[in-house]
């Protein structure tokens, strides 16, 4: 006994070193499997509550729409009885009102349009850039 080398015992059993890798193979697929079925089921809960938000807003907008149409109507109503004058002129009155608005809005839109958006960070990649060709230079001028 005292010569007798004592055989390695695996902890894991007899099943070997390709079996462990194997069962640790299956085990990281289980557990990917469990994890992408969880992710599956919490994005189409997901889905459902962006589209009722969406559909919330959608239908917000479409009210909005409406009650506006119908605030201007009532005010063109007012001031034509309060005036004692045809509905149309004052109705057309307003039309032209909200082209003027709407004209103002795009003329807006579009000296916004010619503005950089993103100047700061334009300016420090060009500081970067500046900095790379210099690094550059002075590594070629140490070699």
């Amino acid at each position: 006994m005292a010569g007798e080398t004592m055989r390695f015992r695996n902890p894991a059993g007899h099943a070997g070193l390709l079996h462990n890798l194997v069962s640790l193979l299956s085990s990281l697929v289980g557990f990917l499997e469990s994890r992408v079925a969880l992710f599956a089921k919490e994005s189409k809960t997901a889905l459902v509550h962006v589209l009722v938000l969406v559909g919330c807003l959608v239908g917000a907008a479409i009210l909005a729409l409406f009650g506006y149409v119908f605030l201007v109507a009532s005010v063109v109503a007012g001031l034509a009885h309060a005036l004692q004058t045809s509905w149309v002129k004052i109705a057309l009155g307003a039309a032209l009102l909200h082209f003027l608005l709407a004209f103002v809005c795009v003329m807006i839109a579009r000296s916004r349009m010619h503005k950089s958006m993103f100047e700061m960070t334009g300016v420090e990649l060009k500081k970067d850039r500046e900095w790379l060709k210099n690094l550059d230079k002075e590594n070629r001028s140490t070699n």
